[in-house]
C-alpha cells in the first residue's frame, strides 16, 4: 500500500544553491496527498523560477506582501498560515533560520511564519557552506528555533556547491517527506489504507417538495474521516445531504440523497475498501409510491405506505472480503447494550459503536458524542463525554488494534 500525507504545506523557498531541489521536494509531496503552497523568498527567485514551482504545486507562488502594480493588494500572511496544517522552510539558509530566530520580519515567508497558530508544526532544512554550519552564530539560532519547537531535517554530509565535502549539504527531498511521515503519521496502520465512511441521513422523497428523514448531522462521520485522513488513509466519504465541509487532502467525497443511493454507492466503493465505518443514519423506511407532483394540502388525513429500505450494513457485513475491517453506529433508546450486542453478531461486525439518546451531549447535531465501544469476544469500553473530534481518535485507535 502507498503511503499517504495529507496536510496542507506551506513551503518555504528561501534564497540558496539549493532551492532547485525545491522543485522535486514539490513533486514529492504532492505526490504523497500534499496540498502545497510555495512561498518564496525574493532572493529564492535567482535560483529557481516560480513557474517551475507553481507549475508542480498547481498553485501560484507568494512572494511579495504587497503588489507590486499599484492596486495595493496584499498577501493575507495571516489566513495563509492558519491555512497551513505545517510550514516546511526548504532550503532554509544561514540568513533565514538567524531572521527567524530574531524574529525579524521583512518578507512574505518570514510573516507566514511568525503569523503560525501555536499548534502548527514546523519543519527546516538547513542548507550552507560547512563553515557557515559549523559557525557559532548558526548553532546558536538554530538553537534557539529548537527550544521553540522548531524541528530540524537534516543537513545531510556531502558534496557542497564550493566544492568542499561536509556537513551542510540539504538533505534529499526523499529523505526529507519520509521524515515527515514519519513525525506526522508515525506508525499508523491505516496509512496507506483504503477506507470507505458513510456519513449523515438520508431523505426519502414523498413527492418532489417533500421527504422522510432524521436529525443526523453529518458530524461524526466527518470527523472521523478527517481524523482518518490525517493518519494517512485514503478515505471515500459517502455523505448523505449536509452543510458540512471537508478540507482535508486524502478524501474523495460523494453527495446522495436516498438510501438507495448511498447503498448503490457504498456497494460500488466496499470492496476495494480495508476498512469500512458506516456512520450515516440511513432511513430505515422510504414512502412505497412518491408522487411526480407535489402533494396538495386537504383536509383528509394523508396517509403514506412505507416499505423497508435496503439493510446496507447487513449486506456489507454478509459481502465483507476476509481482510476488511467493518465497523458499524447504533443509535439506541431501550435496552441499548443488549440490542447492540445482538446487532454485532448478526451483522459480522468487527467494531461497533453505540450511542444512547439518553445520555445528554451524545447524539444527532451535538458537536459531542458519548460512546461505549464493543468487539467479539471483548468487554464493552464505555467511552467519556468529548469532543467528535477526540471520539473519532478513540474509534479509530481501537480499529488500529484490532489490525
Amino acid at each position: 500500500m502507498e503511503n499517504f500525507l495529507n496536510r496542507k504545506v506551506l513551503l518555504g523557498v528561501s534564497g540558496g544553491i539549493a532551492a532547485y531541489k525545491a522543485a522535486m521536494l514539490t513533486r514529492l509531496l504532492v505526490k504523497a496527498g500534499c496540498e502545497v503552497q510555495v512561498v518564496m523568498t525574493p532572493s529564492a527567485h535567482d535560483f529557481v523560477t516560480p513557474l517551475t514551482l507553481s507549475t508542480l504545486s498547481r498553485r501560484p507562488v507568494l512572494t511579495e506582501l504587497f503588489a507590486r502594480d499599484g492596486t495595493g493588494a496584499w498577501t493575507d500572511h495571516v489566513h495563509l498560515a492558519r491555512w497551513a496544517d505545517v510550514l516546511l522552510i526548504a532550503p532554509a539558509t544561514a540568513n533565514t533560520l538567524g531572521k527567524m530566530a530574531m524574529g525579524l520580519c521583512d518578507n512574505l515567508l518570514l510573516a507566514c511564519w511568525l503569523s503560525l497558530p501555536e499548534r502548527t508544526p514546523v519543519y527546516v532544512a538547513p542548507a550552507m557552506d560547512l563553515e557557515m554550519w559549523r559557525d557559532g552564530a548558526s548553532r546558536s539560532n538554530l538553537d534557539k528555533l529548537t527550544a521553540r519547537g522548531v524541528r530540524a531535517i537534516g543537513p545531510e554530509s556531502g558534496e557542497l556547491a564550493s566544492g568542499l565535502t561536509g556537513l551542510g549539504r540539504m538533505s534529499e527531498p526523499e529523505h526529507i517527506v519520509q521524515a515527515l511521515r514519519e513525525a506526522l503519521v508515525g506508525g499508523s496502520k491505516l496509512s496507506g489504507m483504503r477506507m470507505l465512511i458513510t456519513a449523515g441521513g438520508t431523505q426519502e422523497a414523498i413527492d418532489p417538495v417533500r421527504f422522510i428523514g432524521n436529525r443526523s448531522s453529518g458530524k461524526m462521520g466527518f470527523a472521523l474521516a478527517e481524523e482518518a485522513a490525517l493518519r494517512g488513509a485514503r478515505v471515500e466519504l459517502v455523505t448523505g445531504p449536509t452543510n458540512l465541509r471537508t478540507e482535508r487532502p486524502g478524501i474523495s467525497r460523494t453527495d446522495v440523497v436516498s438510501a438507495a443511493e448511498m447503498a448503490a454507492a457504498c456497494k460500488a466503493l466496499a470492496p476495494s475498501a480495508d476498512a469500512v465505518v458506516m456512520t450515516a443514519a440511513v432511513a430505515d423506511y422510504r414512502p412505497a409510491r412518491a408522487s411526480d407532483g407535489k402533494l396538495k394540502k386537504k383536509d383528509a388525513v394523508l396517509r403514506i405506505d412505507l416499505e423497508p429500505t435496503e439493510d446496507i450494513l447487513a449486506w456489507m457485513g454478509a459481502n465483507k472480503p476476509q481482510a476488511q475491517r467493518l465497523v458499524g453506529f447504533a443509535l439506541e433508546t431501550d435496552d441499548e447494550l443488549t440490542n447492540a450486542l445482538g446487532k454485532l453478531e448478526r451483522k459480522n461486525l468487527d467494531l461497533l459503536v453505540l450511542n444512547s439518546l439518553r445520555d445528554a451531549g451524545a447524539g444527532f447535531g451535538t458537536d459531542t458524542n458519548k460512546v461505549t465501544l464493543l468487539a467479539p469476544g471483548k468487554d464493552p469500553s464505555a467511552l467519556p463525554l468529548m469532543s467528535k473530534s477526540e471520539t473519532a481518535r478513540a474509534i479509530l485507535d481501537r480499529l488500529e488494534e484490532s489490525l
